[in-house]
This record gives C-alpha cells, structure tokens and sequence, in this order.
C-alpha cells in the first residue's frame, strides 16, 4: 500500500481569493491563485477550507482523511494534493481546479437532459479508471454521485469529495489465496463466493439519525476484506446492503456507478420516491425499470444495480470485471487519456478570471480574521467596499 506524502506548505498570506466555487457541510471551496508566484492566476487552483469554529463537528477528523487519501493519490482521472495549511482558526488544502463544472451540470446543458450512449461510454470508462484504482488502493469511494464528478480544463473527468472514502484491508489466511482489490494482473480469480440469501425487512427500514456517521468495521465470514458498517452516502445512490445494515465493500461503488450510468441515460435515477423512506424502499424492493429493447447499455446497468453484492458485476474481479462487458466492447483503455477530443472541452474563462484579478482579491487569512471580529472591530463602511464580500463575487 503506497505510503502517503507529507503535502507542501500553503503560504496563505500570498494566496488571493478569485471567487467562490462552492459551500457545503465540510466548509467552502475557493477559486485562488499565489501572488507570489502566478500573478495573474493563469494557473490558479481550488482551495478548501474548514473554519474550525464553525465547520461540523466531525468536520476536522473528515477533512484530514480526505488530505490523506489525497496525498496517495496519482492518476489521470483523479485529483492531487497541491498543498496544505492549517492555523489554529481554519484547515484548507489545495487541488487542482476543474473548468469544466460537474457532470450533473453539463447533463442539464444536453438535449432532453440526457447523454448518449457513446458519451456515457466514454464518461464511464474514465470513472471505472479511476474507481479502479482507488480499489486498488483498497480504498472505497462510497460517495460516487453526478456532483462529485468534474471536468476538467481537457474535458477528461476528474472525482472529488474523498471525505465519506473508507480504507479496507484484506482478510488474513483466507484459505492461502492471495487477494487484491482489483487483481487484473493476479491469474487466480477470487473462488465463487457462497449466495446470500435475500433477508426480508421484517421491521422496516433502518433507523438512523444521519446519513453520514463515524465509520465502524465489521467483520463477515464471506467476506475477503474487513467490511465498513456505515451508513453513508447520497440516498438515492445507497447501496441495498448499506440499508440493511450488513456491512459493506467494493461493491457499493459498482452499484453507484449503476445507479449513475441509469440517470445519464434517462435523466433520472432508478429508485427516487417521494421521500427519503420510499426511495429506501424502492432501493430494496424494485427492480430498475427500463425503456425499449434491451441493449449492451441496459444490461450494465441491470447488472450493476443487482441487490445482493456477491452476484454484482465488479464484486469478484473488480474493474477487471466490468471492463470486459460488451458495452465496452472495442474500447482501447490505455488510450483514453489521449483522447484529444472528449465529448465537452470547457470553455477558457480567461478574460472573467483577469477581471477578478485586477480587483485585487481578498486575503484569506484577513478574511478569517474579520469573521471573528467583535462589532466594535468591525471595519468600516468604506474599508468592507475595498475588500468586497466574498458573497458578492
């Protein structure tokens, strides 16, 4: 298992703040670029940041896993950690920027809101690249989701939001095979696994107080690596077995990414209800409907959205598995980086991003600074024009 890197230092008093990219539970993400080193921000990067006095309270403890599976991290498809800075007011840390918004927002931009089936080919490819090498890295992304999935300035995608991953470690002495996370070099497949037998939801679905909690191993006899207990993720991409509280692996990503290729298609998931209960039970109860003739695609997703893991496509071999479906038939994996011309190539936004510059920009330490001013301390009516609110950008 690669050793993680000690990331480099993040100078905040020479980063200049461009605009906002977004906010959320863990804290907000910032467009910035060093003034000491790209004055003009033709290179600038996302930096996230968690104000410890406000953030949730798992906040920090998430925050700092996620700066760790980041700093492990080096492929094409997935993002590296640029730097990391941390006072005793804010945590932040840097990754590279992706132009190019999130998958959900460039679904919105097509016709009908759906994609095709040649650009959900070549979309789905690089996300198996890339969850296949979190897998290999034993690591669970958990968290697969149109908004997690940007693109980048290539127009190649790119996942984020590594806060909800979980590590998985592979059982000892099970029977002197060797096992990996995704073995496509290893010439001894993973034997069948015993069938689980479909439980009934006796007492309705599990109560839980939040979507997101503290991971807690569990152990199963069938299973080849330790299983997280947890009850995470978006709801209409849960997988069945988190619902019924059997503990989890691998497989959840492949159910995810099902649940993914299905509302790319039809521009919807399979299993939304009305609320959060229905969608629950839908999961556990209804099977994925479709629409026309079946096809390489449909069956994908049929075979992705299958509710006991064990029979899942990806959960023996996996990547490796789902690689070698039809669908993918004909598809040249080691050349998709090269692809010159993906399917959606951002537009440059040079020219806004100048202008933001010549603002000035806001230093983020004197910004933080400002929030915990007292109101006697507050600057001026005058003083808060010059600097601007970062709400106005």
């Amino acid at each position: 298992m690669d050793n993680p890197k000690s990331p480099p230092p993040l100078t905040l008093d020479n980063l200049r703040v461009i605009k906002v990219l977004g906010k959320g539970a863990m804290g907000t993400v910032f467009l910035v670029h060093d003034m000491s080193h790209d004055p003009s921000a033709l290179s600038p990067f996302a930096l996230k940041i968690i104000d410890k006095s406000s953030s949730k309270p798992d906040a920090d403890r998430r925050a700092r896993w996620e700066t760790t599976v980041l700093s492990r991290l080096h492929h094409p498809f997935l993002p590296t950690l640029l730097g990391f800075s941390e006072t005793s007011d804010i945590l932040c840390y840097a990754v590279p920027y992706c132009p190019g918004g999130d998958l959900n927002v460039l679904r919105y931009t097509q016709s009908d809101h759906v994609f095709s089936p040649s650009v959900i080919r070549f979309y789905l490819a690089e996300i198996v690249l890339a969850l296949q090498h979190l897998h290999t890295l034993g690591i669970a992304y958990r968290d697969l989701k149109p908004e997690n999935i940007l693109i980048q300035q290539s127009g190649h995608v790119t996942l984020t939001d590594f806060d909800l991953s979980r590590s998985l470690t592979p059982k000892k002495n099970q029977n002197s095979f060797k096992f990996y996370a995704d073995p496509e070099n290893d010439n001894h497949a993973r034997p069948p696994p015993p069938r689980m037998q479909s439980k009934k939801f006796r007492n309705g679905l599990r109560k839980v107080k939040s979507a997101r909690v503290s991971p807690v191993s569990r152990r199963n006899p069938s299973s080849f690596y330790e299983r997280s207990n947890s009850f995470v993720g978006t709801e209409e991409y849960v997988a069945p077995e988190i619902l019924r509280g059997e503990g989890h692996e691998f497989s959840v990503d492949w159910w995810a990414l099902g649940v993914l290729c299905y509302e790319m298609l039809y521009g919807t998931t399979p299993f939304k209800g009305k609320n959060r209960k229905e969608t629950f039970m839908r999961i556990l109860m209804m099977e994925p409907e479709f629409i026309g003739k079946k096809n390489a695609l449909t069956d994908l997703i049929r075979k992705l959205l299958e509710k006991d893991p064990t029979l899942r496509l990806g959960y023996r071999r996996g990547a490796s598995e789902t690689k070698e479906h039809e669908f993918f038939n004909g598809l040249r994996w080691d050349l998709l980086t090269g692809v010159g011309r993906p399917p959606f190539l951002p537009l440059r936004d040079g020219t806004e991003l100048t202008e933001e510059v010549k603002k000035g920009g806001i230093n983020i330490t004197e910004y933080f600074q400002k929030l915990k001013a007292p109101p006697s301390q507050s600057p001026s009516h005058d003083e808060w024009r010059s600097n601007v609110s970062l709400t106005e950008l």
